[in-house]
């Protein structure tokens, strides 16, 4: 017997914009900050490249200045923003590099200067598993009772092989504890996977999303991994290239982890951004609305779905 596909607005999942619509009934926008952060990774700490995949500007290219303050930085998105559409409420997004990796003094300033803005509705801030010490945590948890916090963790894989040759710098374990102390604080957790890494199999991935399904996280981003000019991945690829997603492939392998993820779970992101000028491959995804299209089309052909999704 066929199953109906519930819909949460006209998506059969539950997206960051219809989530956001429910909260504050209108859509919400973030804007990206550079907080004038570094990263362990690229301070010499554990290494000095950053991750393999990682860009010059830290993952953060879409950011604002670091020259200019946070509240110039969320001036500037506003207005950037306001040209296209009315906007109300906005999320101060610190994107760039590793955002709790900086004296907690410093983090008090910035975070408190972007939460006591008018138009900024929460925080989200993209960091480390390990970058989390208990002065921070309490930071945190603390602004999270005056406006909602966000942690985005940087988890890519399940897999230690894989954490190995992109050098993210931690174990399993580490995230583990991290995701329960910001759940015993009662913090947003949203994590960043990245599906196609090098030597990563279909299960492969599809495990990491189905050990996250498990999880008390709140938010999980799907990232298509880009190869980027400027990266040691860029090197790699270069010198003995690998398989990267074919569209209708990505296409199919993003409807199963769909299927693996309870509604519980806000899906945030489906492929990703990436600088167009510095994008090597795969280069059909260039064109992000044309892939969210196709995605979306491939979703409303499957009338059937597994898993516990829908039915927990």
């Amino acid at each position: 017997m066929k199953q109906q596909i519930p819909h949460w607005g006209d998506k059969p999942y539950v997206s960051l914009d219809y989530s956001l619509k429910q909260q504050y009934g209108h859509k919400v926008y973030r804007i990206a900050i550079d907080g004038g952060m570094t990263c362990p990774n690229r301070d010499g700490s554990l290494h000095d490249r950053g991750c393999i995949f990682c860009s010059a500007g830290g993952s953060g290219d879409f950011a604002g200045n670091r020259a200019t303050s946070i509240t110039e930085q969320i001036e500037n998105g506003i207005q950037d923003l306001e040209k296209k559409r009315p906007v109300k409420y906005f999320i101060a997004y610190f994107q760039a590099f590793t955002n709790t990796y900086a004296p907690v003094e410093y983090l008090r300033r910035i975070f408190t200067e972007a939460i006591s803005h008018p138009r900024i509705c929460a925080l989200a801030i993209g960091t480390r598993p390990d970058c989390l010490p208990e002065d921070v945590l309490c930071l945190l948890t603390e602004l999270n009772h005056v406006k909602p916090v966000w942690v985005e963790l940087g988890l890519q894989t399940i897999h230690e092989r894989t954490a190995r040759y992109i050098r993210r710098g931690y174990p399993l374990s580490c995230f583990e504890t991290a995701l329960g102390q910001l759940r015993k604080r009662n913090l947003t957790v949203i994590v960043h996977v990245i599906l196609g890494l090098p030597g990563e199999s279909t299960d492969d991935m599809l495990a990491t999303v189905s050990y996250l399904a498990h999880r008390d996280i709140q938010g999980i981003k799907l990232q298509l991994l880009h190869v980027l000019r400027h990266t040691d991945l860029a090197l790699d690829y270069e010198a003995h290239p690998f398989p990267l997603f074919k569209q209708e492939e990505y296409y199919d392998l993003i409807c199963q982890c769909i299927e693996l993820l309870p509604p519980r779970i806000v899906i945030h992101r489906l492929t990703g951004d990436g600088p167009k000028k510095d994008l090597i491959a795969p280069l059909w995804s260039s064109n992000k609305r044309s892939v969210l299209n196709a995605i979306h089309q491939e979703l409303k052909q499957r009338n059937t779905w597994q898993g516990r999704r829908f039915y927990e």
